[in-house]
């Protein structure tokens, strides 16, 4: 038996996120150690962010998020499945969050970027973003440069 791992790395821009794919003729103890380290990794440098929805506590995935914002004085977090609120600030939650995936629009909104559909830049002076699942929202007149700048080259 071999005790190394045989790795490839497939480039392909159809993936956004990293597609990992492992085949062996059979489930052991060194591929439970490699999807453990795998997963490990993963949640470290991408942690769940901890939030509630009617009173019981889930751990949603970075990947699930659209949007953060502020409702009143409450903290948001809108994904496909719902919103969920969160007991950390606005920034507290942004420390947490993927800074290659998340951007802030105002000060009150962060949005996945992966998660938008597109970015209308019809009207003078400001950007409007339609996400995947059809909601919209508004780029802040004082973020319009650095939006431009990052995803209108």
């Amino acid at each position: 038996m071999k005790s190394m791992v045989d790795i490839d790395v497939v480039l392909d821009e159809r993936y956004v996120d990293p597609k990992i794919t492992i085949q062996t003729r059979e489930k052991t103890e060194q591929v439970e150690n490699i999807i453990n380290a795998i997963e490990t990794v993963s949640k470290r440098d991408f942690p769940v962010i901890p939030a509630y929805r009617d009173d019981r506590l889930e751990f949603i995935s970075q990947r699930d998020i659209i949007r953060i914002c502020t409702s009143g004085r409450k903290i948001i977090v809108q994904t496909e499945n719902g919103s969920y609120t969160v007991k950390k600030t606005l920034v507290g939650v942004e420390e947490m969050l993927n800074p290659e995936r998340f951007y802030r629009i105002s000060q009150s909104e962060i949005v996945n970027m992966y998660k938008v559909k597109c970015l209308d830049i019809s009207t003078v002076g400001t950007i409007g973003i339609e996400f995947d699942d059809g909601t919209k929202s508004w780029v802040a007149r004082s973020r319009v440069k650095s939006i431009k700048e990052r995803f209108c080259r």
